[in-house]
Parts: C-alpha cells; structure tokens; sequence
C-alpha cells in the first residue's frame, strides 16, 4: 500500500497525461494510444493511468474535454472581438472545421463518438455538454447578428442546429481524407450557404 501510495504521489498532474495524450494522438495516430504507451511517455504504469481513469474510454472522453477546453477559450476571444457578426460567424466556421486529415482533435471526436454506442449516462451527459457549448455560441452570434440586421429574420437556434449538423458533415469529410473534400473546398460551401442562407439579399434557405 505504502509503495501504492507513493507512485500515485510521484505520478505526473492528471492534464500532464492529457496533454500526452494529445501530442500523442497529433504525432502517432489513435490507433498508436494504448495505456502502455502513454504510461511510457508519462512515466507511468499501465495499472496507475487505469486508477486515475479507469478505462481508455474515459482517459478518451478526459483527453477530449480538455481539447474542448481549449477550443473553448479560443472560441470565446473570437467571439468576444470587435467586428461584425458575419466577420465572427467565418472565425466561428474556421475553428470548428478541422485543419486537414487526422486532425487530431477530430480524430480524438470521432473515436469518442464511436464509443458512445456503448457509454453510460455520465458518458453521454458530458459529451452533450461539449456540444452544448458550441450549440450556445452559436445561437447567441446568430441572435445578434438578427437583431442587428446583419442577418435574415431566422430562427437561431433552428438555424444554427442546421448549420452545426452541415459543418459536422463536412468536418467528418475533412478528418478522414475523403477525396475532393479538402479544407478549403468545403469552407468555400459553407462561406457560400451562409451568403444564400443568411445574409439579406441572399437566395434564402
């Protein structure tokens, strides 16, 4: 037990093996993030990640809210800055498509969301939460860029739903590599169904 103890003493902060975990992910791939090699870049075992994390899904889903941690903060300056509401809805489109194929963030999502077919409660509540986040956002640009007559008289949050399930569609398209949907062809679509969609004088959606 005092050996136990001390290793858990000695063990590296908990955001010490997330931020492993992502480098990891970002340099290696997923299929390259087992416990064993995590705990080698760590300097941990196997069986003391387990104690922290239980699972790897969990070790995922924690690697994953602190990525949204992150994206979140960024998020939140972009939003935050002066200029008008469209200036911050592309800001708002461009931190949410990925940078290319295996974006590690993305690839980090879509392995989180593959193993959510099996999660519990707490697993779905908290992935809810994170797209929560992004859902509130983005109604609330939508809702200013309406009242400030930047924007179509539409619904914000319909709107933004359907916005959020088109970029998760193209994002998808982005992170695996699908032929002829690279980052830039699909920001050109979404730039070009905000114009029809959103913006006064546009073909309407």
């Amino acid at each position: 037990m005092a050996g136990a103890a001390r290793a858990r003493k000695n063990a590296p902060p908990r955001e010490d093996v997330l931020v492993a975990a992502m480098e990891m992910i970002a340099e290696r791939g997923l299929e390259k993030l087992t416990m064993a090699a995590l705990g080698r870049e760590v300097g941990m075992s196997s069986g003391h990640l387990l104690y922290y994390f239980r699972s790897k899904d969990e070790l995922l889903l924690r690697t994953l809210e602190w990525s949204e941690g992150q994206l979140g903060a960024e998020r939140g300056r972009l939003l935050s800055r002066a200029g008008g509401a469209r200036e911050r809805l592309d800001a708002y489109v461009d931190l949410y498509v990925p940078d290319g194929h295996r974006d590690p963030h993305w690839t980090l999502w879509l392995e989180v969301w593959n193993r959510s077919q099996n999660a519990d409660d707490d697993a779905r509540a908290r992935q809810a939460a994170i797209e929560g986040a992004w859902h509130r956002d983005l109604v609330a640009l939508i809702a200013e860029g309406v009242s400030r007559g930047e924007f179509r008289a539409v619904d914000p949050d319909r709107f933004a739903a359907r916005l959020r399930a088109l970029l998760d569609g193209f994002s998808i398209h982005v992170a695996i590599g699908l032929r002829g949907t690279g980052r830039a062809q699909i920001l050109g679509h979404v730039r070009e169904f905000l114009d029809d969609a959103l913006m006064p004088g546009g073909d309407g959606a």
